[in-house]
Parts: structure tokens; C-alpha cells; sequence
């Protein structure tokens, strides 16, 4: 589990950032409360499916 949410993590905050770059660059007319709603959402969305392929190890004994 531990290793799923510090891959996910990383995998969010970089989602978002090339995100906020995108809709700023390419799409200036949306409004920023709908950029903050997409970015958030593909944040989300990139989280949860990062999260269910990342599989954890088995635990050594």
C-alpha cells in the first residue's frame, strides 16, 4: 500500500502541473474556475488509475 501512495503522489502533482501549463498556453479563454475544476479532476483521475496498476510487492518473511 505504501509504495502505491508514493507513486501516486508524484504522478498527481505532475498531472497537474502539465495541466495548468496546457490550459494556460492552448486554452486561455476557459475560465479559471473551470481550469481549477479540470485540473483537479485529471489529478484525480490520473491518482486513481496509478494507484490500481502499481501493485504491491509481497511482503518478505
Amino acid at each position: 500500500m505504501k509504495r502505491r501512495i508514493i507513486m501516486m503522489i508524484p504522478i498527481m502533482f505532475i498531472v497537474a502541473v502539465v495541466a495548468n501549463w496546457m490550459l494556460g498556453k492552448g486554452y486561455s479563454e476557459i475560465p479559471s474556475e473551470a481550469k481549477t475544476m479540470i485540473i483537479i479532476g485529471a489529478a484525480l483521475l490520473s491518482g486513481v488509475i496509478s494507484f490500481f496498476l502499481f501493485k504491491d510487492e509481497p511482503e518478505k518473511k
